[in-house]
């Protein structure tokens, strides 16, 4: 039986450190070492029919860490270091492809992220991407994803990320005032996002993708509102906003933790949720479509974002890079998560496996249903279908809570959220995890 209590941000709204994103379940603290094995398995079964494969690498390098981020990043590796590690992936995508869950497949869909994949050169993008391709084919891939920091764009490596086949580019901009970047620890300034904007869109990119974050350290009402005009001006075709965290092992929880401050010194949940909610009406009053929690896109009937519908469908996915995660015929698994092992594993010809989990058939059920209900709206018979279980009976207790509170509408097998419960999703979606799961932490 799921936990049926309604979570929500503290009464007081403040921000506290923690991360309340919910990227998986059942949460990563419950991925454990002495469960490798499985995710041996795994890879040495044949693929699941009909599931889609992707492609993730993480690309850990950076020119500054960013005061808020808690990726697994680097900003000291020397030249001779960083060819190493991406002659590591390509042993690691060469030992994957040999085996018989990867081996003989196609990518539908390809995502580098980071880090900062831009801050590679374009010969080494180039080179990577070419041993890649040889190895595990995308052609004609749904989408290939790649994430920049605008800083580190040229007019030559646009051309360069362009022509390796990137067909969604999502630009790290956050935010559009130079004291907000600066003070946030940002790399780049508004003016490096509007050269690299332009020339992205002079190379015919398919989507151009704009994240923004709303409650940076030293934003105001009215700066906020500036960015969201600046960003419909530019009228990417389509816009990511995140509300800022505080999770552990960032720069600012250091210092909070330094101070022995509780509030981190950034704006308020409700002041978060309402910058949001502001830019979505402003949005949409200029023709996006609010498609998530998450997200608005520009041209509702095309625009996709393949990599997270697919993901959150239950499909393959192959990480490669240190830290990264993978989801192969069912079982969830994690890469060795520092640099130095990493790239001992491979270099001794061993895949860099850290620790993995086998979700059984309800927990599976939980997980897809808690990320689909991100996206806002829901058909509960797709669940039946694919579980062989019905979402209205197995969640009823939940549901009829998040009824109660305004939170949800039922219209047949249809679940929608409001829009006040879309901004909040991250911390309603506790009430459908399974007790044991309920108060982990998700590193």
């Amino acid at each position: 039986m799921a936990n049926d209590t309604i979570t929500q941000e503290p009464a007081q709204t403040s921000t506290t450190v923690g991360n309340y994103f919910v990227s998986n379940y059942p949460p990563y603290s419950f991925w454990a070492e002495e469960r490798v094995h499985e995710a041996e398995d795994a890879l040495n079964r044949p693929p699941r029919p009909g599931t889609d494969l992707g492609i993730y690498l993480h690309v850990p390098f950076c020119r500054k860490r960013c005061h808020f981020c808690y990726f697994r990043v680097y900003t000291d590796k020397k030249n001779d270091e960083i060819q190493s590690y991406l002659d590591a992936a390509l042993t690691e995508l060469t030992l994957h492809a040999k085996r018989p869950a990867i081996a003989g497949r196609k990518a539908d869909f390809v995502y580098f992220g980071g880090g900062t994949p831009s801050f590679l050169s374009s010969e080494q993008l180039v080179a990577l991407t070419d041993g890649m391709k040889a190895l595990v084919s995308w052609e004609g891939a749904s989408e290939v994803t790649f994430e920049c920091e605008p800083g580190t764009l040229t007019d030559r490596k646009i051309k360069t990320i362009r022509d390796i086949g990137v067909t969604r580019l999502s630009l790290g901009v956050e935010n559009f005032d130079d004291h907000v970047l600066e003070s946030n620890g940002r790399a780049h300034q508004s003016k490096q996002v509007y050269r690299a904007y332009d020339y992205a869109r002079q190379m015919g990119f398919p989507q151009v993708n704009i994240d923004l974050i709303a409650g940076m350290m030293n934003e105001t009402e009215d700066n906020w509102k500036a960015c969201v005009a600046k960003t419909i001006t530019l009228a990417p075709d389509s816009v990511t906003i995140y509300q800022m965290e505080v999770p552990y092992n960032t720069t600012i929880y250091k210092q909070m933790k330094a101070d022995g401050k509780v509030t981190a010194p950034v704006a308020d949940w409700q002041t978060k949720r309402r910058w949001v909610t502001y830019a979505f009406a402003e949005l949409e009053k200029a023709g996006y479509t609010v498609k998530s929690a998450y997200t608005a896109v520009k041209n509702a009937a095309n625009a996709r974002f393949v990599y997270r519908d697919s993901l959150w469908a239950g499909a393959d996915l192959l990480g490669l890079g240190v830290s990264s995660f993978s989801h192969i015929n069912g079982t969830h698994f994690q890469n060795e998560h520092d640099f130095a092992p990493y790239l001992a594993r491979l270099q001794a010809g061993k895949l860099p496996l850290h620790r993995s989990y086998t979700p059984n058939d309800d927990e599976r059920l939980i997980r897809e249903f808690i990320l689909q209900l991100k996206l806002g709206r829901i058909d509960s018979a797709y669940f039946t279908r694919k579980f062989g279980v019905d979402p209205l009976v197995r969640f009823k207790p939940q549901l009829t809570a998040l009824v109660a509170d305004g939170h949800l509408a039922i219209d047949g097998t249809w679940l929608t959220l409001t829009r006040q419960a879309l901004l909040q999703v991250d911390s309603l979606l506790h009430c459908f995890f399974l007790p044991q799961h309920a108060n982990a932490r998700y590193a």
